[in-house]
């Protein structure tokens, strides 16, 4: 038997990134979206929380022991109050996360006490690809042994501040097998694009597309490599824990609005189609947060099924941001279209779940 109840340092952790998405991710979002830029201070701040420092161990410069339960409890948390923000001050977990579940010692030693050290640096990953058919697992970038070095070909998109990151992971096909490689910054043949991804949401977070043209890299784990699935399942279960903080955004929107409208001399929230709307919202916001809290102690407890879960949690919690941030757009009316209204950027960045996969990890 398993409780999801936080124990003392977790909710001293999550009222912490509460008070940081409320007070600072949320006021800043809809600037942020329309300037196509997040205030450094901001990202800062959130890096200042410690979420990633919490979960490397202190032989490797941090202070906890890595949780996936804790980290989706942030990750909710921390995207309730923006997407972009929360995926801005994770993004050096995109590198780190990886080497710290898979990496070898040296790797580990080599990079972790650097990125956690010292101030929000842009470390990240690459491995979504423009293809209707993506698959993590069957990816048309290809590696190539060379030596004890790699050579990578591919094109990767929606990679989050590839333009400046000192080093990144590169997801490849290696033998019809996913593995990441490590490709520093410069590495020749590495081409980035100039101008950033233009998205229907998350523009304040910028995103390039990589062309990999005989790129040498190492491999992730060193020559025996490491365990894909793992990093995936802690994607996916990342993914569904923004999931749930987005559409509990909306849901908290479209309640409070439906509350104070008055239409035909009622408040809104008394009529029978927007109070089984704002239900429906909230049944199924709760039954993908247990969703994906269960998948992500299965993770922690190293469950055989916890790759499973991951994915599920995934696909569903993708599925449940769509409906409950268009629900709280119709909620609002022609008020919740209007560019200024917040439930309308919700929407824009609840489409997102379905294609954004590898943006964070847990």
């Amino acid at each position: 038997m398993y409780s999801f109840e936080p124990n003392e340092e977790q909710q001293m952790l999550v009222d912490a990134v509460g008070k940081y998405a409320a007070n600072d991710l949320r006021p800043a979002a809809h600037d942020a979206e329309e300037g196509h830029e997040l205030p450094k201070k901001l990202v800062s701040k959130g890096w200042e929380l410690g979420l990633l420092q919490a979960s490397v161990p202190e032989s490797y410069g941090g202070f906890g022991d890595r949780s996936a339960v804790t980290g989706a409890l942030a990750v909710e948390e921390m995207a309730f109050g923006d997407l972009a923000g929360a995926l801005a001050v994770m993004t050096p977990s995109l590198f780190a996360t990886p080497v710290l579940l898979g990496g070898s010692e040296e790797q580990k030693q080599e990079y972790l006490p650097k990125i956690i050290g010292g101030d929000w640096a842009p470390y990240t990953a690459a491995l979504i690809e423009f293809s209707f058919d993506f698959d993590p697992n069957a990816l048309k970038t290809t590696a190539k042994a060379n030596g004890n070095d790699y050579v990578l070909n591919g094109e990767k998109v929606f990679v989050p501040f590839a333009k400046d990151a000192e080093a990144m992971i590169v997801y490849a096909n290696l033998d019809g097998e996913t593995q990441g490689f490590i490709v520093s910054k410069n590495a020749a043949g590495l081409q980035i694009s100039e101008e950033r991804e233009k998205l229907m949401g998350l523009n304040a977070l910028p995103m390039y597309r990589v062309k990999l043209e005989n790129v040498t890299a190492s491999r992730l784990g060193g020559a025996s490599g490491h365990n894909f699935e793992l990093i995936l399942s802690s994607m996916r279960i990342a993914s569904a824990a923004a999931a749930v903080g987005v559409a509990k955004s909306a849901f908290e929107y479209a309640k409070t609005y439906a509350k104070e409208r008055d239409a035909f001399g009622v408040k809104i929230a008394q009529k029978q189609a927007i109070a089984f709307m704002l239900a429906e919202m909230a049944t199924e916001i709760e039954a993908m947060r247990l969703l994906t809290w269960e998948a992500a102690w299965n993770l922690d407890n190293n469950k055989e099924d916890a790759s499973v879960s991951a994915y599920l949690a995934h696909t569903g919690a993708a599925d449940m941001a769509l409906m409950v941030t268009d629900r709280g757009v119709q909620i609002y009316g022609g008020h919740g279209y209007i560019r200024e209204n917040p439930v309308e950027l919700l929407l824009r960045n609840g489409r997102g779940f379905a294609m954004l996969l590898g943006l964070a990890i847990v």
